[in-house]
């Protein structure tokens, strides 16, 4: 089953992999180890912040800047930098119990080829085009 995450996602239902540019509000379905190798392989390769959900309750927010992908859960792990220290930490995929693509996805939309199609129509509808690149805010 396919889905698209809402403006406001139901935090308490995993979806799907969301069809789109994005995956911000994505909560993937984790149930086996397939899954989620999945899902946090598309976390490593996301450009915003991911709410990881230990199996403890604990919850860490934060940058997904690097992977240890080993032969189980009990040798893999992610290394994420929290959105509230400087500190980095890691989490072994075995002790994730919930994945949430909670943060502005930065990159979004932010592709060369979707860069040139905006130009081209700007200089076809006769506006100012600029080979200036938009903020990323």
């Amino acid at each position: 089953m396919t889905g698209k995450p809402s403006k406001h996602p139901d935090k308490s239902t995993a979806v799907s992999t969301p069809e789109g540019d994005t995956l911000q509000g994505w909560i993937p379905d984790i149930a086996d180890r397939k899954e989620l190798f999945e899902a946090l392989n598309k976390a490593f390769d996301y450009r915003g912040d991911v709410t990881i959900t230990r199996r403890d309750g604990s919850t860490l927010e934060g940058y997904i800047f690097d992977r240890r992908t080993g032969q189980s859960l009990d040798d893999s792990s992610v290394r994420l930098m929290p959105v509230d220290t400087d500190d980095k930490v890691e989490v072994r995929y075995a002790d994730i119990a919930r994945l949430e693509f909670t943060g502005k996805d930065t990159a979004a939309g932010k592709s060369f080829e979707n860069w040139i199609k905006r130009y081209v129509e700007k200089k076809q509808a006769g506006e100012k085009a600029s080979i200036e690149s938009e903020s990323l805010d």
